[in-house]
Order: C-alpha cells, then sequence, then structure tokens
C-alpha cells in the first residue's frame, strides 16, 4: 500500500478481518504527513455506519500518538454537535471521518472548493457494505466532485469480503478505468475453525431460528471468554436475547446490539464489550462491520448465515489476530438450514464468496446530488453531465435522461410544474443552472440523505429515557396494557402519542417487534451448493442420519431435483390441494411469485386459499387439483399480474415514498420541526396517485418502478426462474404429503401466531405432518 501510495496510484485492497487492513489504508498518509506536513485537509475515510468512524478513530488515534505525531483526526457524522460540524469546515482537521451522506452535505456547501482543494487521498473502508447500492451511488457522485475540485486526489478501498476484485476497481476509478486502480491482495491466514451445533435429539423439520438450541448456545457461551451470536432480523435478536436470558443459570453479563435501539443504549453496550465487562452480546447486522473487539473468541449465528460473504464477515469478528483461527459456530433452524449451513461451511473452504452485482445508478440519487452540486455554486449543464458520467454508475447516462433529472428539479415534472415549491432550480440568461430561492438550499441540507427508514416511534420510559424506536406498523397494533419486548426488558404499553410509545418495565410476559426490513435472501451460489447435495446421494453420508433419512425417503416417495430442475409435487391433504415447488430463489423472490400464483389461480376458477414460502420451496393451496402447474408458471405473468399487482399494492407506494424524499420532492423536516410519518405517507400518496394519473412517465414513478422491483421482490431472479420453468420442470402428483415438503408446510397458521400454547399446537402438528409424510407405504 505504501508502494502504491508513493507512485500515486489508486489502490484496493482485500485481505481478511484482523490482518490490519485500516492501518496499511493510512500508512502512505501518515509518512506523506511526517514527510510534508500540512494545515489542511490531507485525507478523508468514508465509512458505511457512523459508530465504525468512532471505531477507526480510536485505532488510529492510539497508533498516531505512540508515534508523537501532531496530527488532528476528526469524525463528521449525524452525531457531530453543529458547532464542532461549522468549525470542521473554517479549519478541518488533516484527517475527517464520515459516512456518505456526511460527505455529500460538506459538497454542497460553497466553501467546499477551499476545504477540499487540498485533498490527497480519499479511503473507504468495507467498500463491499455500499458499493453496489444508492449509498454507493451517492458516494461515487461525490468521488466524480472531489476529484473535479482535486485533480491528484487517490482514491483506496479497503474491504475483507470482494469475489469481483474488477467489478469494484472499476467502481472505484475515475471514468472507471480499472488500470489506474492496483489490486492488493493480503496474506489469507489462518483457516477459520467453524461447527454446526447439531441438537442433542433431532434438526426440527421447521423454523429458522435455532432457539431450540438455546442451552446448548448458552453452554458454549460459558465455555468462552466473550461471544457475539449474530441473528439475522432484529425480532430474532430480541428474541434469542429472552431465550439465553431464561438458560442463563449462572448470572452471566450478556447484552443485546440492533439498529433500532436508542444511541445511548448502543454506546453503552459497545463500551461494556470493548471494556471486557460483557460475556456475550447479540447482535444484527449492526456490527457485521468493523467493531473491532479482540477479545471475542466465539461467533455463534443463529439461524443460516443465508451467504459465504457474510459468514466469513462475521466469523472475522471473533478473534481478529491473522495467525490464530477465528472460532464460529453456525445453530441451523430446520433440516433445509443444516444443508444450508454445510453449503457455507463448504464455500468458505472453497474460497468461494457471493456474487456482487453492480447496476446502473439511481436516478433519485442523481436528483439529490445535483441540488447539492447546485447549493454549493451554479453550474454549467454539460460541465455537470460530464462530471457525472466519470462516476461509473452513470457512465451510460444519456442527455436526454440527464434534462428529465434537471426538469425534474427545476419544477417538479409536467403535472406539478404550477405549484412554487417545487420550483427548486432555474436556469438564467447566462446558460448557468441556479438554485431559486435560498430556502431551497436549507430545505436540501435537512432533508439530504439515502436511508429513508420505515416511519418510526420512539419508545421511551415516562421519565424521558429513551430506548429506541419500533416501526408504526407495529406501534398500531399495539394498546394501553399490551406488552412487547425491546431492549432486553418487557414493556408494557402505558400511552400512543404522534410520535411517541411511553412504557413501562413489566414482568408480563410478551410479544416481539416486528420490522419490515426485507429479509436477507439466500445467496445463488448457496442455493446452487444446496441443490447439488440434493442430487448427489454421495455427499449424504457426511450428514445427520435425521437428514440423511430425510433425503432417502423423499427420493423413494417422489423425486430430488437435478442442479438446473424445477420440481413440483401435488398432492391432497385434509381436503385441500397443495402444490409445493422447490425453486431455491430466497424468500423475496417466492412471497412475490406468491402472489401472483394466486392471483392467476383465482382468474383460472382454481379458488386458491393461500400460500407460504421459504428460501427453498413456495407450497400454494386450495380448493381444485392443480393438473398443470406449467400454466402458473409462464413469463407472461410478470408482464400482467406481476404489473397490476405491484400498483395495486403498497409496494410501489412505499418504493415511491423513498425515492420522493431521496429525489426531494416530500421534506421530512422543516426548520425547527419533523414531520410525522403519517404526514410524509399522506403527502407521497397525494402525489403518487396525482403522476399515476397525469404522467405515468415522471421520472420518479420511473425510479420507484426500479426500486420495487430489484429491492424489494428479487424480481430478477423470478424472472429467470419463469424463464427456465418451462422446459425444466419436474411435475410429481402424488398421493399424500412429501418429506421434502414438510419444512415449508409447518409455516401454514404459524405467521399469525405470537403465543407460547400456539407454539406447542404447531410442534404437535408438524411432528403428525412430519410422521405422515416418512411413512413408507
Amino acid at each position: 500500500m505504501l508502494r502504491e501510495g508513493r507512485a500515486g496510484r489508486h489502490a484496493l485492497l482485500v485481505a481478511t478481518t484482523g490482518a490490519g487492513k485500516t492501518l496499511a489504508g493510512f500508512l502512505p498518509t501518515l509518512a506523506e504527513l511526517i514527510e510534508a506536513p500540512t494545515e489542511g485537509l490531507h485525507t478523508l475515510y468514508v465509512s458505511p455506519l457512523k459508530a465504525l468512524a468512532v471505531d477507526i478513530q480510536r485505532n488510529l488515534v492510539t497508533p498516531i500518538d505512540e508515534m508523537g505525531l501532531s496530527l488532528r483526526v476528526e469524525t463528521r457524522t449525524g452525531d457531530t454537535p453543529s458547532d464542532r460540524k461549522a468549525r470542521q469546515r473554517v479549519r478541518p482537521p488533516q484527517i475527517l471521518l464520515t459516512t456518505p451522506e456526511s460527505l455529500s452535505l460538506l459538497l454542497s456547501y460553497p466553501d467546499s472548493f477551499t476545504m477540499f482543494e487540498g485533498l490527497r487521498t480519499i479511503v473507504i473502508d468495507e467498500v463491499h457494505a455500499f458499493a453496489t447500492g444508492k449509498r454507493g451511488d451517492l458516494l461515487s457522485l461525490c468521488m466524480a466532485r472531489l476529484q473535479r475540485i482535486s485533480p491528484g486526489l487517490r482514491r483506496v478501498a479497503l474491504s475483507a469480503t470482494v469475489a469481483d476484485g474488477d467489478g469494484y476497481r472499476a467502481w472505484l476509478a475515475p471514468d472507471g478505468d480499472i488500470d489506474q486502480v492496483a489490486m492488493v491482495q493480503g496474506e489469507p491466514g489462518a483457516d477459520p475453525n467453524i461447527a454446526i451445533l447439531l441438537p442433542e435429539d433431532r434438526i426440527p423439520w421447521s423454523g429458522h431460528s435455532g432457539r431450540y438450541a438455546a442451552e446448548q448456545v448458552m453452554a458454549e457461551i460459558e465455555l468462552h471468554k466473550t461471544s457475539i451470536i449474530f441473528c439475522n432480523t432484529r425480532s430474532l435478536a430480541e428474541l434469542i436475547f429472552q431465550d439465553l436470558w431464561k438458560v442463563n443459570t449462572l448470572s452471566l453479563p450478556i447484552g443485546v446490539h440492533h439498529g433500532s435501539l436508542a444511541l445511548e443504549a448502543r454506546r453503552k453496550v459497545e463500551g461494556a464489550m470493548a471494556s471486557g465487562r460483557l460475556r456475550a452480546l447479540v447482535a444484527t447486522a449492526s456490527l457485521d462491520l468493523g467493531v473491532d473487539w479482540g477479545d471475542v473468541d466465539c461467533v455463534i449465528q443463529m439461524g443460516a448465515p443465508k451467504g459465504s460473504s457474510r459468514l466469513l464477515q462475521r466469523i472475522g469478528r471473533a478473534n481478529h489476530r491473522l495467525d490464530e483461527a477465528s472460532e464460529a459456530i453456525l445453530v441451523p433452524g430446520n433440516r433445509f438450514e443444516y444443508l444450508e449451513a454445510r453449503a457455507a461451511l463448504d464455500a468458505v473452504e472453497a474460497g468461494e464468496l457471493d456474487p456482487d452485482l453492480f447496476r446502473p445508478g439511481a436516478l433519485d440519487v442523481l436528483a439529490q446530488h445535483v441540488m447539492a452540486m447546485a447549493c454549493a455554486a451554479p453550474f454549467e449543464q454539460a460541465a455537470l453531465l460530464d462530471e457525472v458520467r466519470s462516476a461509473l454508475p452513470y457512465s451510460a447516462l444519456t442527455d436526454e435522461t440527464f434534462e428529465r433529472v434537471l426538469g425534474f428539479i427545476r419544477d417538479g415534472g409536467y403535472s406539478l410544474k404550477a405549484y412554487d415549491r417545487f420550483k427548486r432550480l432555474t436556469q438564467e440568461a447566462d446558460g448557468l443552472w441556479r438554485v431559486s430561492h435560498p430556502k431551497f438550499v436549507t430545505q436540501h441540507r435537512l432533508n439530504a440523505g439515502i436511508i429513508v427508514e420505515a416511519t418510526m416511534l420512539n419508545v421511551r420510559f415516562k421519565n424521558g429515557r429513551n430506548l429506541g424506536k419500533v416501526e408504526e406498523g407495529f406501534a398500531a397494533q399495539l394498546s394501553p396494557g399490551d406488552t412487547f419486548f425491546f431492549a432486553g426488558l418487557s414493556c408494557e404499553v402505558q400511552k400512543i402519542d404522534t410520535e411517541d410509545l411511553i412504557v413501562r418495565a413489566s414482568s408480563k410476559p410478551a410479544r416481539i417487534p416486528t420490522y419490515g426490513g426485507s429479509r436477507m435472501p439466500l445467496s445463488t451460489n448457496l442455493a446452487d451448493r444446496v441443490r447439488g447435495f440434493l442430487a448427489d446421494p454421495t455427499q449424504w453420508a457426511r450428514f445427520p442420519d435425521d437428514v440423511r433419512e430425510w433425503l432417502e425417503f423423499q427420493a423413494k416417495r417422489s423425486a430430488l431435483p437435478r442442479p438446473g430442475q424445477l420440481l413440483v409435487e401435488t398432492f391432497p391433504r385434509e381436503g385441500r390441494n397443495y402444490m409445493v415447488a422447490y425453486s431455491f430463489e430466497g424468500w423475496n423472490a417466492h412471497q412475490s411469485l406468491g402472489m401472483l400464483i394466486t392471483r392467476r389461480m383465482e382468474a383460472e376458477g382454481l379458488k386458491p386459499l393461500g400460500f407460504v414460502a421459504n428460501d427453498y420451496a413456495l407450497a400454494v393451496y386450495g380448493i381444485e387439483k392443480i393438473t398443470d402447474p406449467a400454466a402458473l408458471f409462464s413469463p407472461d405473468i410478470l408482464e400482467h399480474e406481476f404489473v397490476d399487482w405491484v400498483q395495486q399494492s403498497h409496494l410501489l407506494k412505499r418504493a415511491f415514498r423513498e425515492v420522493a424524499v431521496i429525489g426531494g420532492l416530500v421534506e421530512r423536516q422543516h426548520p425547527g420541526k419533523r414531520k410525522t410519518g403519517r404526514q410524509v405517507t399522506f403527502s407521497t400518496d397525494l402525489i403518487y396517485d396525482v403522476l399515476r394519473k397525469y404522467e405515468p412517465t415522471h421520472l420518479l414513478l420511473q425510479a420507484a418502478w426500479d426500486d420495487a422491483r430489484a429491492r424489494m421482490t428479487d424480481v430478477g431472479r423470478l424472472a429467470g426462474l419463469l424463464d427456465r420453468a418451462a422446459e425444466t420442470m419436474l411435475h410429481v402428483d402424488l398421493e399424500r404429503v412429501t418429506p421434502l415438503a414438510v419444512p415449508v408446510l409447518t409455516l401454514i397458521g404459524r405467521e399469525k401466531v405470537s403465543t407460547g400454547s400456539a407454539d406447542d399446537h404447531l410442534l404437535i402438528e408438524a411432528e403428525a405432518l412430519a410422521a405422515e409424510a416418512m411413512r413408507i407405504d
């Protein structure tokens, strides 16, 4: 890294967690500042998480102090006090740690040209976490502007898990010129030591959380110095914390950490972890990245990992020493998840990472960036377009699309141009574009940002202590007297205000808050490996007896799909007719497909009653028997039912709300006050209805469609599945349920259930279903 730095070359560093990436990224900066001290801003460090910037400051300031260097290192995020933010623009430190959103705001000020004119290096940490999404789009546009202000700027990116090195090099390079970016590869380090935890009796038929193993997980916590227990969702983190607490007979100190907890609560837990006061921390992806605690000696993953890159990232949180094996334990939730856990282990051993999917830049992000540039200074259209195209996600942007983006910021578009509140930009006689009124500059800076969270309510005690946030949709289901688990406590609702849920601590049994964040889909490479296991009986000797027996019975009773084949089973049960498709395209895609297929069944008189899905299969059930499944899987379902469904569902409205906020059409905040979620939703729904009716080709409707398609429904995987379905389908008509169908069928009825007694009832039902499926006759 020093060599590439001295040569002035851009560089991508890929090295395992604990190899010293951060210091390697900063070393050229420290060397330059020792050899040629400077007072202005020399290096920008951009990270995906606010907490990460704080963590790195700790890890960077210590070596700087030990070397006796008089360098100023500061952080700038949404949590930075406003007086420090103002001072940083006038007298910036030599090294500034920030996030993509805060950098975009800095670039919206006129003094950004003087602040960044001497910038020599930008270091992007954990680049895999955002390069392929909207935050990556924003960051690539910010880098394009920084390169114009300081042409000699050197770009550096760091990551532990990158499958497509060339893709990231192109993303990092000015104008996508891959040859300008050196690839620096770290040593691999010791292979991780990963085990799959097997229950004392049998692997369950259903469930996806590994909750059955609470006592065994607690035993692992007792054996190790410090453990992190990763959960795939915030709800599961709260649930697992409660499960562990019930079996924590030694009363060991354990904590819980996820993105919806209050900042003070997260900092307190992080501090307790850093100082070794906690034996275990139950966490979500909020800790996937970069929070480095050297004393963690075991990582436990509850439920299947969903991808090999994510698993490696999480394993890397253990040990943090290159020459010692990280220890990790996977706790599969059911039999399919056992196969997935085994597939993840094999993928890690083979060094196979999940594919990175780069896509064209989002237009709502571009609109926000163009407005930020206008806030900094008037601009000339051709020059800004040239600058924007130097960012890889926007390299193919056409003149006409850029014209539409400018038109949208100029007056809101054809349907909205009568309203002054949408006239944010004006092109004047000299040809330059300027902000129409100073109020729009204030509005932009208050509302800029890429992360549009679901509308949240604060959870607080009467005395004002803030515990964190829950989604408005979940809060709407609660009444005073109801209890729910949050921040590791049982909270009883006292009253619900517009923005606050006032609670008190309770000892009553409680439910778990649900969050609408999209579930992590099963990665395609793990799905392919699981399919490979099903089709290759020579592998089965590696599996526990009950998993092997399950697959052997399936082969006898029905069939196992070969790679590339779509197995569809139909059978009657208790007066209903079932169809189960084993498509392995992940929960999001299966949820969408279930909606579409039941709509088509309705139209064809098949009287559907419902559907359930997991990552591996989709089960649809109804009154009439399905004799021709192929007709339900035809690709034209995406042209007819999909379009109708998306337009009528909340999906497109929700996507539109996000792009309207990002694109600056609707403000979340006004000076001195913040709109409630309901007000934002009301404003965007109103505009959405007007545009749908009068201007269906509006730029933001197009952006909302792109979002709804890609992110919320995994439509790419869906389209691929439907294209292949006709020629790869193997339809097996049977007299009764099969072993492979049991894990997905046990989900029927589970969605609506939250109490313990119903859980017992479902367990009995699952066992009865399994006994029927595993009968030989």
